[in-house]
């Protein structure tokens, strides 16, 4: 009897032993199959200058992040962008995400003139198929295509006609905004199209606002061309302001015009002071605090700038005429008396868009230059300004 018990227990534990053996082998099958999985690598690309957005690229998606589209944002606005391939594999919660975007985009709305530069820089100016108040399109290309039919005017920016764009479908529109609250934008987006806020215009220094070329090469698969491209963006201001660092004379320099007797000038953190301290001149107000615009009395600016050698930017004037008839104060100013008063006004495309307010953005290398010419004329010998001209 004990004989027959010892062997019934032998068994029980043999088949314990293999049992084990079993499941210890299925956990090293599934261990090594967990291993052999691959990882979701993420990779930020990091920018040089701006810091509105943010591209995470992983194995099974890219993730853009736009963290200042307008002052004081606090959101974070994060869009999912898919190739065709992803969208078919991946899994995603739609609700994680602002947007989620099959990518290249093949048709685009874009609600700046400040867009239209990147578009045709990274050759995609094709998939642009309406455009808010066309008439200050300034661009050759672009307005061409405007011309044969081929962008759809969708009225102003303020009210976009929202009928027109929903029977375009385009698979996204690019917005900005002051403050986030755009009704015409929450209509687009209950329609199923992703608006991206654009905050370009937000950034602190003029290479920062240039560097949004690579927010439009993500969305076009372009990323590679929109990196060579900044660069040599990049590398012609930086050559420009080594340029000009050489020179040991500063002019003075004055900025803006009154508007209802406030006189809007830059403070010394805004970019076009920037572009000022790097032209190597004398701006008067570069130890100005505060962000954005100064406003000035009359009298605060003549005291202080009526020597002025140079006077930049007078709002919208065009001509020594319609500066004396808009006030005679101006006349006072040694450079009004001296004709050395430059303008980027006058330089328009064929329906009366002001190219800067287009190109500027995207081309700070071109408005240094620009700058370094009007004010150190003995430097860019065989350089003709883009934006700025003198007064007529």
């Amino acid at each position: 009897m004990k004989l027959l018990q010892l062997q019934m227990l032998l068994k029980k534990n043999t088949l314990l032993m293999v049992l084990v053996m079993v499941l210890c082998s299925s956990c090293k099958k599934n261990r090594k199959s967990e291993i052999a999985l691959p990882a979701i690598q993420k990779e930020s690309l990091k920018n040089s200058y701006a810091e509105g957005f943010k591209i995470t690229k992983t194995t099974n998606n890219i993730l853009l992040e736009i963290n200042s589209p307008w002052p004081n944002s606090e959101k974070t606005y994060s869009y999912l962008l898919l190739t065709k391939k992803q969208a078919m594999t991946s899994t995603y919660n739609k609700d994680d995400y602002d947007g989620i975007i099959t990518i290249p985009i093949k048709s685009i709305v874009v609600t700046s003139t400040t867009h239209i530069p990147a578009l045709e820089l990274l050759e995609v100016e094709q998939t642009l198929v309406g455009f808010p108040g066309t008439d200050y399109v300034s661009s050759e290309k672009t307005r061409s295509l405007i011309d044969n039919g081929h962008i759809r005017e969708l009225g102003k920016n303020e009210g976009i006609n929202t009928e027109v764009l929903l029977k375009l479908q385009p698979e996204v529109v690019v917005g900005f905004g002051i403050d986030g609250n755009n009704k015409t934008f929450e209509t687009i987006k209950k329609s199923g199209i992703p608006v991206i806020y654009n905050g370009d215009w937000v950034e602190k220094s003029p290479l920062a606002k240039a560097e949004w070329i690579k927010f439009f090469g993500v969305l076009f698969n372009k990323e590679k061309k929109a990196d060579s491209v900044f660069k040599i963006i990049e590398n012609n201001y930086n050559e420009a302001k080594l340029l000009a660092a050489n020179v040991t004379k500063q002019p003075t320099v004055l900025c803006g015009a009154m508007h209802k007797d406030i006189w809007y000038l830059p403070s010394s953190t805004s970019p076009e002071a920037q572009l000022l301290k790097d032209a190597n001149v004398n701006y008067l107000w570069q130890n100005s605090t505060g962000n954005g615009s100064l406003a000035l009395s009359f009298e605060s600016v003549y005291n202080k700038a009526k020597d002025a050698d140079i006077w930049l930017s007078p709002s919208y004037y065009t001509s020594y005429e319609s500066l004396e008839k808009a006030s005679e104060h101006y006349t006072k100013f040694d450079a009004f008396k001296n004709k050395a008063i430059y303008s980027f006004s006058n330089t328009t495309g064929a329906t009366g868009g002001v190219t800067y307010y287009e190109l500027g953005i995207a081309r700070p290398d071109l408005i240094l230059k620009d700058l370094i010419k009007i004010c150190h004329p003995n430097l860019l010998t065989n350089y003709e300004t883009h934006f700025f001209k003198a007064l007529r």
